[in-house]
């Protein structure tokens, strides 16, 4: 049930991503009446799943969910028709029309990327609001599981002051920074460090076992009893939230591994916070340390218990926009940090990068229509500044070439053109290859 979720959404996501950009295209192409033979979701390698024609288009869905297109007559594209650029150009085809209106045409997919994505994050501002977690709440740091981070010099408990010199005040600040991260200020008790990061760091975090990085500290709460555990008659409610073991205060979920391995083959003494008021418990833990629970997370419970705060702004329709602004330029100046660092060869980052399967986990195993909106308009972005990249078959590499032409005077031959596209061509592919590889190395090796 989880994948049916999980690629329900992927799917409907990439599905409304390709549409919309394609759109882009379409639209300014058929107001200068320039004619658009195809109009697909996904490609149609050899056959359609479905296919009609409307007019002069025909609009289908392919088999192949890599991506789509539209066909505009008169045009150097993937579809390499040498047959119809050998003829005579005729009025209504793309090599026809003035530089300024096919500059325009070819810009229109990646305007509206960037236009969805602000109107998302103006939808979200409004009906969502916004949330924050401030680090002054976090009175006991972080949790910090990740081998990694550990031989760096991080350790749990750690409170994060400064990141590259500069202050944070939020948790989102702290995942945002991570991409170019080089320096990290923390407090540890009474003294103030300063922990550099690897040049590397972003290589090797890509190639260690997936495991959280810096995680919010919450106490071990009650959520299902195993069905084989030697505690399933125990009167356990979910929600329960243990505070100690044997007299011993449990206060964060970190601390009760080491606590229980003291015991194994042991019945303890637990007490339990059960609303306001407290309850004890005799558990028996087992001869690996554990007492056969499994942990629930309920943050509304946790805020209230004064694990730590939970900022939430809320926006009326007006400030809504402004609002959204701030999303959208926050998630636009931070993906070309990462793409910065990306092409930067000796940050390793290159070795993180993901393909569809990537795409596919960053979506969550439940339905969640805000996470699904906001993670919607990241990838439009995303899509837009890609396609943006000077490489031909790319939005961007026609683009160039445009405005070569516009600024010279000159037109690219179509020799030139077609030759340039076959490169760009097999750059995509190579890069769609690496990019996938790298999802099918992880899935083997970590």
């Amino acid at each position: 049930m989880e994948f049916v979720i999980k690629i329900s959404q992927f799917l409907l996501s990439l599905s409304l991503l390709i549409v919309l950009h394609e759109l882009g295209h379409f639209i300014p192409a058929k107001l200068f009446k320039t004619k658009v033979e195809k109009f697909y979701l996904f490609f149609d390698v050899k056959y359609s799943l479905f296919k009609k024609k409307i007019g002069e288009t025909v609009y289908g869905i392919g088999w192949l969910p890599l991506g789509g297109y539209v066909k505009i007559a008169g045009m150097i594209d993937e579809s390499m028709d040498k047959e119809q650029m050998a003829q005579p150009p005729k009025p209504w085809e793309f090599r026809s029309k003035p530089a300024w209106q096919r500059l325009i045409i070819m810009l229109g997919g990646v305007t509206v990327n960037f236009i969805l994505a602000y109107v998302i994050y103006v939808f979200v501002a409004f009906v969502y609001g916004n949330e924050e977690y401030p680090l002054d709440s976090f009175k006991g740091g972080y949790r910090i599981e990740s081998p990694l981070l550990n031989e760096i010099g991080f350790k749990t408990g750690d409170k994060i002051l400064a990141v590259n010199g500069e202050s944070v005040e939020t948790h989102q600040q702290v995942i945002r920074s991570l991409i170019t991260a080089k320096q990290f200020t923390i407090e540890r008790g009474d003294e103030v460090k300063k922990i550099d990061l690897p040049e590397d760091f972003l290589g090797q975090l890509s190639s260690r076992k997936r495991t959280g990085l810096f995680i919010q500290r919450i106490p071990f709460m009650v959520g299902e009893v195993d069905k084989n555990s030697l505690n399933k008659d125990v009167d356990l409610k979910e929600g329960d939230v243990l505070l100690s073991v044997n007299g011993i205060e449990v206060k964060y979920f970190d601390e009760l591994e080491s606590r229980l391995s003291n015991y194994k083959d042991e019945e303890i003494v637990a007490v339990f916070l059960r609303g306001d008021k407290t309850i004890e418990r005799k558990l028996r833990i087992n001869e690996d340390g554990k007492m056969g629970i499994f942990p629930a997370i309920h943050e509304n419970r946790f805020e209230e218990l004064g694990y730590f705060d939970v900022v939430r702004q809320e926006y009326d329709f007006v400030d809504s926009f402004s609002a959204g602004a701030i999303m959208f330029k926050e998630e636009i100046v931070g993906y070309f940090g990462q793409l910065k660092v990306l092409l930067t060869p000796s940050t390793g980052a290159y070795k993180g990068l993901g393909g569809f399967k990537a795409i596919y986990d960053i979506f969550p195993d439940f339905w969640s229509w805000e996470a699904f909106w906001r993670l919607t308009a990241f990838l439009s972005i995303m899509l837009a500044i890609l396609n943006l990249l000077p490489i031909p078959a790319l939005d961007g590499g026609h683009v160039m070439f445009l405005l070569y032409e516009m600024v010279s005077g000159r037109k690219p031959s179509e020799k030139f053109l077609e030759r340039a596209q076959i490169v760009g061509f097999f750059i995509l592919i190579a890069l769609v290859l690496f990019a996938n590889g790298n999802d099918i190395f992880k899935a083997i090796t970590q």
